[in-house]
């Protein structure tokens, strides 16, 4: 499932049986600069229950993103 938010596409996945992760891109494609460094995707590396709570934590990520 990909959900969209300020401008990254994100995308909830079942790591393991009940451990829901969330991967995280930019919609146009190009990469996320970290501290110089350049990610095409980041994932998001807690385990969360369900895939709503994936989603709501990457969201929390991509809004520290955009304080940088």
């Amino acid at each position: 499932m990909i959900y969209s938010y300020d401008g990254f596409d994100i995308e909830s996945f079942e790591a393991g049986k009940g451990l829901w992760h969330a991967r995280i891109k930019r919609a146009d494609q190009n990469p996320v600069v970290i501290d110089g460094v350049l990610f095409s995707t980041l994932e998001v590396g807690f385990a969360w229950s369900d895939p709503d709570a994936a989603i709501a934590d990457a969201k929390v990520h991509i809004d520290h993103i955009r304080q940088r």
